[in-house]
């Protein structure tokens, strides 16, 4: 393992079976916490590569619990996080609008590490009680066809991996492999990421962990989500293919915002925009949801194309679908926790 570190220390790439070794070596439980955050520094530095990615993916995914979901198409569209621009939770808002269009959503996620509020967060500041079971977490994914895995409760090495991230304060490899982690299968995906130049590289990840159709954008100023500032960076991963692309809100048929528009606080104030949108409120931080939502909806497979995603999107919130898929998991929540204090 010396070799390995110092040849990532010397800004050297490593083989996808020499990342192996590291990230096996990462979660075990005497390996120093000093060196692994050493490493990950190195790394940073460096420049991760689509197999390093890929190998880490593959060892941490290896380590996750298993939930045995249901045959079906499942869907996660977390991002990497990591972007710094103070946006609210956007893809989590999409995750509802998704599901109110007919996707069956597992969204992967986590508490805050280098952002005000974390998906996991804004959940509970929505009444989601995060820290559920296995069977649980299968029970509402068969049941209202969106379910939420917060990242300790599936993937236990995480803890001392966590302690080290938070130490750092800043993103590291693992903010990239976060959103291909996810334990349940998936055939599809819709991820973000915060490094416009990784877009065909990440695709490409994807793509050797198995995903059939999955999109990938990098918005304007490094957002890990579609904006509506500006020209968005895509790369589509349609099995044997990646077709890289761009798209403005206009060509969405939406209407340009700044970043500033759609920035966020701590999670309650997130949960409150989140209602509000959901609700139906017109704004920019209602636009960025149904554009991302939009992008979902393509690359499920449900919508032709990204406007027609977008127009399937408004559907999913006017109708009032969307807001209902919110209650559902809230009051399953609380059905939760009335059980556990009964007992």
């Amino acid at each position: 393992m010396e070799d390995i570190r110092q040849k990532v220390q010397q800004r050297e790439h490593l083989m996808y079976e020499e990342m192996l070794q590291a990230a096996t070596w990462m979660f075990q439980d005497d390996s120093p916490k000093e060196e692994i955050a050493s490493f990950l520094t190195a790394l940073s530095v460096k420049g991760e590569t689509a197999h390093e990615v890929a190998a880490l993916a593959t060892i941490m995914r290896s380590f996750a619990l298993d939930v045995p979901a249901k045959e079906g198409i499942y869907m996660d569209n977390c991002g990497t996080g990591g972007d710094g621009l103070n946006t609210f939770n956007i893809s989590t808002a999409c995750a509802f609008v998704l599901a109110g269009a007919g996707v069956k959503m597992a969204k992967h996620g986590n508490r805050k590490i280098s952002s005000a509020s974390g998906s996991s967060d804004v959940l509970e500041a929505l009444g989601i009680h995060t820290n559920i079971s296995i069977e649980q977490t299968v029970e509402l994914l068969e049941k209202e066809g969106i379910a939420f895995l917060y990242a300790p409760n599936v993937h236990p090495k995480l803890k001392r991996i966590g302690e080290v991230r938070r130490a750092l304060g800043k993103p590291t490899i693992f903010n990239l492999v976060g959103p291909l982690t996810n334990p349940v299968p998936l055939s599809t995906q819709f991820t973000g990421i915060n490094r416009p130049n990784f877009v065909m590289e990440y695709a490409s990840v994807l793509q050797m962990l198995g995903r059939e159709r999955a999109m990938v954008v990098s918005g304007p100023l490094g957002l890990d989500e579609a904006s509506l500032a500006g020209q968005n960076t895509f790369v589509l991963v349609d099995k044997g293919d990646l077709v890289p692309f761009s798209l403005t809100p206009e060509e969405a048929g939406l209407s340009y915002a700044p970043i500033e528009a759609i920035h966020g606080g701590n999670a309650d104030e997130n949960a409150a925009i989140m209602r509000k949108l959901l609700a139906g409120k017109q704004s920019a931080y209602f636009d960025t949801v149904i554009l991302n939502a939009g992008i979902g909806l393509f690359s499920y497979g449900i919508a032709e194309t990204v406007k027609e995603g977008v127009e399937m999107a408004k559907d999913s919130i006017f109708s009032g679908r969307a807001l209902q898929k919110l209650e559902a998991v809230v009051a399953y929540s609380e059905h939760i926790k009335g059980v556990e204090v009964r007992q």
